[in-house]
């Protein structure tokens, strides 16, 4: 199957997909710190460079998009028609990658929270985080609980 678009058009819409200040990840820091939340931003010392680092609760809150990081059973973690070989390569080393870094995270000592891209439509994600920064107990790092 070919791409619908030519390949310097396809390397455009390419390089506009950026990595960090996406607008999930906006939107998540823009309400913590109306909730009274001080963080720092892409930690280099700490594996992966956490979204949002969250040092005085020794919490990392990651901001996933659903189709860059598989979000399991969601509409938006599709699989590509074209190229699939190497999309399947990409996605799943994506995974692998954040479930290294989650584990190290911990290994280390620090709470992991991962918010959903598709899940910030709803209201009460972002309700429920101060409650699950605060708290002391360690989460399932597939998601945040709903």
């Amino acid at each position: 199957m070919t791409d619908i678009v030519d390949a310097q058009t396809r390397s455009a819409m390419m390089s506009g997909i950026r990595g960090k200040d996406t607008k999930p990840e906006i939107l998540v820091r823009r309400f913590l710190h109306r909730s009274g939340f001080r963080f720092r931003l892409h930690h280099k010392d700490l594996p992966g460079r956490p979204d949002i680092v969250l040092p005085r609760y020794r919490t990392v809150v990651e901001v996933r998009g659903c189709f860059w990081h598989r979000h399991e059973n969601c509409p938006f973690a599709y699989m590509p028609k074209s190229n699939r070989a190497f999309w399947q390569a990409k996605l799943e080393g994506n995974r692998a990658r954040d479930l290294r870094n989650l584990q190290k995270l911990r290994e280390l000592g620090w709470k992991t929270i991962e918010v959903w891209e598709c899940e910030l439509a709803d209201d009460q994600i972002l309700e429920s985080l101060p409650a699950l920064i605060r708290t002391d107990r360690d989460l399932p790092a597939s998601r945040l609980p709903t």
